[in-house]
């Protein structure tokens, strides 16, 4: 189908509007008719913009992703909570948007995140962390903090405690007293998934310990706040 000579919308407010109609109807109800008509315009007009409906999901998925703040770096004794704050950030926008985080499974935009990836290289190796640990704090943060966001976001909402649905007494006992034995809110156990992660990449026990976890009255600068 032809692209009109002139666009009668902007990318941006096309984008905008795909990701209103997914947080509100669900990613079932997104169709070029759909957002044409929450654009007040006809299909073909989004083809000045986009090839198809793919390239629309992707640039849905990208806005979402640079939605992530990205708070001040702290100084050297807490250069762990810095990654901290940055996976739980960029969980809180996932979880904002539950209803496009399956799109994060194929249309995972990791080229949008090359610069924050090499500004947090610089910071690791700032602090005096190997270069040969890099590529295994980064990879395996993004799995981690993606991975478990997308799939809160796509089960039951509102769950503050992370949970098993049908635990039996009975029939599960064990995991029934792990259950209830369990402290953490599902955002605190998200946090100290992400500390535990890190004290076992850089070694030993007692590596992380030597930078103290920080009051939560007081959140890293630049940090707004979380769920």
């Amino acid at each position: 189908m032809a692209r009109p000579r002139q666009p009668l919308i902007s990318r941006s407010a096309a984008v905008a509007a795909a990701i209103k109609i997914i947080d509100a109807e669900g990613l079932e109800a997104l169709s070029l008719p759909r957002l044409a008509q929450e654009l007040g315009v006809k299909a073909p007009s989004l083809y000045y913009h986009f090839a198809d409906k793919s390239a629309i999901l992707a640039a849905v998925s990208r806005t979402i992703i640079a939605q992530t703040v990205v708070p001040r770096k702290p100084g050297p004794e807490r250069w762990p909570e810095w990654f901290v704050q940055v996976s739980v950030n960029s969980r809180k926008v996932i979880l904002r948007h539950r209803n496009a985080a399956p799109l994060l499974l194929q249309y995972l935009p990791r080229q949008l995140l090359t610069e924050q990836y090499d500004d947090a290289a610089r910071y690791l190796e700032a602090n005096g962390v190997p270069a040969s640990l890099h590529v295994q704090i980064l990879d395996g943060l993004e799995t981690l903090t993606y991975g478990s966001a997308i799939a809160e976001a796509m089960g039951p909402p509102n769950i503050r405690k992370a949970t098993y649905p049908g635990v039996e007494t009975g029939r599960y006992p064990a995991l029934a007293r792990a259950q209830d034995a369990n402290p953490y809110t599902a955002r605190k156990l998200f946090e100290e998934s992400i500390r535990n992660f890190l004290r076992g990449v850089l070694g030993p026990a007692d590596v992380l310990d030597r930078y103290p976890v920080p009051d939560r009255s007081h959140s890293l600068p630049g940090v707004a706040d979380h769920t």
